[in-house]
């Protein structure tokens, strides 16, 4: 055996091995620690433009910082309406504190060091990241349970290949939904922890936390605790997690409702944390500490009780809030002009193939993982259990995908478990298995490799077979292409910085805008706007569709209703076009063309720069707006 032959260097590699696997073992949460320190300045250093240019580039990461600069500047803590929107009034934002908490502090952290420009850029850099350590310790437990001590190594690096789910955690995402979907991590793990009173009371927590920052993994919260109520049926004892999680769950929401709730979320309202649910939840924690309390020996007489159980609490929820078990609390005008055109809110079947092939690779590996991994447990009844759980909360976060297309990132992330398992049997067989299994190992390694580079992958892989086999995709009309192109570039250079800052030459003035620019132009500037893309300021955002597809003459009116002194357009702005082709004759198709009434003034600004957008004074005085100025 020569110094550098195969045989050698699987010797060395065994050998290091045996000699570094006691410790990892040992001091796994530590290595993961570290292994995070060491994503988060990669992130930090290829995002650093993003950063420097303050890159919040979606609606609710913009309104999360005006949030947290708004509290740190003396709004109170139950105060979550935003008083920037659609003023006086102020939209009502159905978010919690909560997530407001780790953004602060870091600001003020560093503005003791710095700036507070850069001490908030910084603080919205690196808190997004917060959130990613908790979903690879989750997921190094889960691996470590299911896989054995050493697993757990490939589940904690497994999230940089699931593109969409790790874009929630990237620098500058600084809204709620990478705190969720760790959550969700945390409670697969609890669901799975051999430790029963303590995986009872992570499942619990995690879930009511998550309830408490928003209610959008309702539905995978409730597939969790249908997992602990399954268990409790077909496992003599298995109350001894379903009672933890039971008070866990109804007590922290309980606690996490006085602590977070805003005033608008004391109401009885279904999208946030209320006293709906902590009632609803209430009543569920009850019922399964009854459960877990009953003498029943036999899974047929739990199930018989489960259900009567589960039943009650159903009919409870349904006769006092039958409006919850609707997603969304709108107008049917609503959904039709401005829900439906929302890509995300879209199933999978309405996506284009460069959206769905990448978005499903990591599925589709963690469904082959999976069936591996129930063939190989199926004699360990307690080990299959767990798997199944796990595969039960995977099928159902991938399912989502063909009622939203926002269910991507869970379904990405929750297929990880099986897919690392997976390629940590690879890993194993190639470095001991015989000759072989090194080779079937090695093909299988190299699938999922390919799997896990799917993202960048696949512009190429789809061109060399179009090249290849001649079916090469229609070439785009070039006046297609140019309208796709200025679309594209007029949504980025409508949201900078730079371009934004501009307006701040003006005093501050409430600036009638696109909906999915409001959040925007009031975090980067001292103006105020109409609204964003938030279901509970239905009105507002009905207002600007009306006024935007209605006829030249309404638009005053709107316009004077809501106080607005400038209107800002954006050319070839996405939300824009969806006016200009919806009603070719209204507002805003008008002013596209051209046709600009002679109440609308430009407003010169000084820069050096060619803004991307038009700012108009509305003149209220002009000829047929008498009325409309004294109504303002």
């Amino acid at each position: 055996m020569t110094l550098h032959s195969p045989a050698a260097f699987r010797a060395r590699a065994a050998s290091f091995l045996a000699l570094a696997a006691p410790y990892a073992q040992r001091h796994w949460k530590w290595l993961t620690f570290l292994i995070w320190i060491v994503i988060v300045v990669a992130f930090l250093v290829t995002r650093w433009p993003a950063i420097h240019w303050f890159v919040l580039s979606d609606t609710d990461d913009n309104i999360r910082y005006v949030q947290v600069k708004d509290w740190l500047a003396g709004q109170g803590w139950f105060d979550l309406r935003q008083h920037r929107l659609d003023p006086p009034v102020g939209a009502n934002i159905h978010w919690s504190r909560l997530v407001d908490l780790p953004i602060a502090a870091l600001m003020l952290f560093f503005r003791a060091f710095v700036d507070q420009g850069l001490a908030d850029r910084l603080a919205c850099g690196i808190a997004p990241l917060i959130p990613l350590l908790l979903l690879m310790l989750s997921l190094g437990a889960i691996a470590r349970r299911l896989g054995g001590p050493h697993a757990w190594f490939v589940a904690v690096l497994a999230p940089l290949a699931a593109q969409m789910g790790l874009g929630m955690f990237a620098p500058m995402r600084i809204d709620h939904h990478g705190w969720q979907l760790a959550l969700a991590v945390t409670m697969l793990a609890g669901l799975i922890d051999r430790n029963w009173l303590r995986g009872g009371i992570m499942a619990g927590v995690s879930s009511a936390l998550s309830i408490a920052i928003g209610m959008e993994m309702i539905v995978y919260l409730a597939a969790g605790g249908a997992l602990v109520a399954l268990r409790w049926v077909f496992k003599d004892g298995a109350g001894r997690r379903m009672q933890p999680y039971a008070l866990s769950l109804a007590g922290a929401t309980s606690l996490l409702f006085v602590l977070f709730a805003s005033n608008d979320n004391r109401q009885m309202v279904c999208d946030a944390i209320s006293p709906i649910w902590v009632a609803v939840f209430g009543a569920a924690g009850a019922g399964m500490v009854l459960l877990a309390r009953l003498p029943l020996r036999s899974w047929p007489a739990r199930l018989g009780a489960g259900i009567v159980v589960g039943a009650a609490v159903a009919i409870f929820t349904w006769a006092n809030w039958p409006q919850c078990l609707t997603p969304y609390q709108i107008s049917p005008e609503l959904q039709r002009l401005w829900l439906a055109n929302i890509r995300e809110a879209k199933p999978i079947t309405a996506q284009a193939q460069s959206v769905v092939v990448p978005l499903m690779a990591i599925p589709l590996a963690g469904l082959i993982g999976l069936l591996w991994a129930l063939w190989d447990a199926r004699r360990d009844s307690e080990r299959l259990w767990a798997w199944a759980t796990v595969g039960l909360m995977m099928l159902f976060s991938t399912a989502l995908l063909f009622w939203q297309l926002r269910a991507g990132p869970a379904a990405q992330l929750l297929a990880i478990p099986p897919a690392a398992w997976a390629a940590h049997r690879l890993l194993v067989a190639i470095i001991t298995g015989r000759t072989w299994m090194r080779v079937a190992g090695i093909a299988g390694a190299l699938l999922l490799a390919a799997i896990a580079c799917t993202y960048p992958l696949y512009p190429q892989v789809t061109a060399l077979w179009a090249e290849v086999t001649g079916n090469k995709p229609k070439p785009w009309r070039p006046a297609a292409k140019a309208r796709s192109e200025a679309i594209k570039k007029a949504n980025g250079r409508c949201r900078t910085l730079p371009a934004l800052e501009v307006l701040d030459q003006l005093p501050p003035a409430t600036i009638f805008t696109l909906v999915d620019l409001g959040p925007r132009l009031i975090a980067t500037t001292h103006h105020s706007a109409l609204a964003g893309p938030y279901h509970r300021n239905g009105a507002t955002i009905l207002d600007i569709h009306h006024a935007f597809d209605g006829p030249v003459d309404g638009f005053r009116a709107i316009a004077a209703r809501h106080h607005a002194t400038y209107l800002l357009v954006c050319p070839n702005f996405p939300e824009g076009t969806i006016y200009a082709s919806r009603s070719p004759r209204g507002f805003y198709a008008g002013l596209m063309r051209g046709d600009i009434p002679g109440w609308l003034h430009p407003v010169p600004l000084r820069t050096g720069m060619t803004l991307p957008y038009t700012l108009y004074r509305i003149d209220y005085s002009a000829a047929g707006g008498e009325e409309i100025a004294q109504q303002r």
